[in-house]
């Protein structure tokens, strides 16, 4: 394809974080917002007057904004129980595909997303915001240059006091969560283990203990996870209902508020993000120079990187970093979590493939 295609999307879902795809698209030379769909008359009608969409580009369904023939890619921005119903339509009507995380509710949907895409002949790639944020970006760069040697050891942290905070009758920007059955290694875990890839590669095993802490959700929503391979192990520690990361009093109204650290060991040096956004190096003589004094999760830019990624391939042909099937290993890492957290037993990731 040409680098000057304008490349036409259609928008399927415009709640929460719909804002984040719509500014990016606008700010994208080579894609223009050509309609937007949800079965939501009001969401609908609200992000169509927010950017600048008519009225006559809306539409209630996926169905309706396909025969309209008028996109080149549909951008699925909805929950993953629909993953599986919207990919398959908008491939057989030979539309490339950006579908939000998680992918899939399981192992089977997701490899019959891939299937559908192939077979139509069209890109599929997921929505894996978390490894463009800018600390990830730059810590990649680190490693990719050598700057710590041979990575040995990883301890991943997340942190926020989020799930105490939401009781009944408190409004939430995404109220589902409360009745979400697996939280915070599914909504969250799409992210993080992505980005444990992205950064240090393939697991070969697994082994994950999880907990509900707050009495006002379904789900988990604090958890550790140990993966390892090959002369590497790392940890992630995460939770949404731990107050050591508090910096003052909280009030409404309730939403996130993460904090993330990594500390990456390698043979000649370690990386340390601290929770403050700081990236550092710090040798064998124990002196920090630091790499960047803050950065920051940086979510409206990273979807300008992500999206600007999924034109860039499309218009080069070149693949896209979280295609379909390269997803498929980041769920078989996050059902691999759920497997080991119900039989407390290790898991092998490749198993659930």
């Amino acid at each position: 394809m040409s680098a000057s295609k304008i490349w036409r999307v259609g928008v399927l879902g415009t709640g929460y974080w719909s804002e984040h795809h719509l500014n990016a698209w606008s700010a994208i030379p080579g894609a223009r917002v050509s309609a937007l769909c949800n079965r939501s008359p009001g969401k609908l009608a609200a992000r169509a007057a927010q950017f600048g969409v008519p009225a006559e580009r809306t539409y209630a369904s996926l169905d309706d904004m396909l025969a309209a023939d008028e996109i080149d890619v549909v951008d699925i921005v909805t929950g993953p129980e629909t993953h599986l119903e919207l990919v398959v339509k908008a491939a057989e009507a030979g539309k490339h595909i950006m579908c939000q995380k998680p992918f899939a509710s399981s192992m089977v949907e997701a490899k019959a997303m891939v299937a559908a895409a192939e077979k139509a002949g069209v890109r599929l790639m997921v929505t894996e915001n978390w490894r463009w944020l800018e600390p990830n970006r730059l810590i990649k760069r680190l490693l990719d240059d050598g700057a710590v040697g041979q990575v040995r050891m990883a301890r991943y942290t997340h942190t926020d006091f989020y799930t105490p905070r939401m009781a009944p009758g408190k409004a939430l920007p995404q109220p589902f969560f409360r009745e979400m059955p697996r939280l915070l290694f599914y909504e969250m875990g799409a992210h993080w283990f992505d980005t444990w890839r992205f950064l240090f590669g393939e697991s070969d095993r697994l082994y994950a203990q999880m907990l509900r802490v707050s009495p006002h959700i379904a789900g988990e929503d604090s958890g550790i996870v140990t993966l390892s391979g090959g002369g590497f192990a790392g940890l992630m520690d995460m939770s949404w209902a731990t107050r050591g990361a508090l910096e003052g009093p909280v009030g409404d109204p309730v939403g996130p508020a993460h904090r993330e650290q990594l500390i990456v060991e390698g043979d000649l040096a370690t990386i340390k993000l601290y929770r403050s956004g700081r990236l550092a190096l710090i040798g064998d003589d124990g002196a920090e120079r630091t790499v960047r004094e803050r950065t920051t999760l940086d979510h409206a830019a990273s979807h300008l990187r992500l999206q600007t990624h999924f034109i860039d391939r499309l218009n080069d042909g070149a693949p896209f970093e979280t295609d379909g099937a390269d997803n498929l290993r980041t769920l078989a890492l996050m059902f691999a979590a759920y497997e080991s957290a119900r039989t407390h037993l290790p898991v092998s990731p490749a198993d659930m493939l």
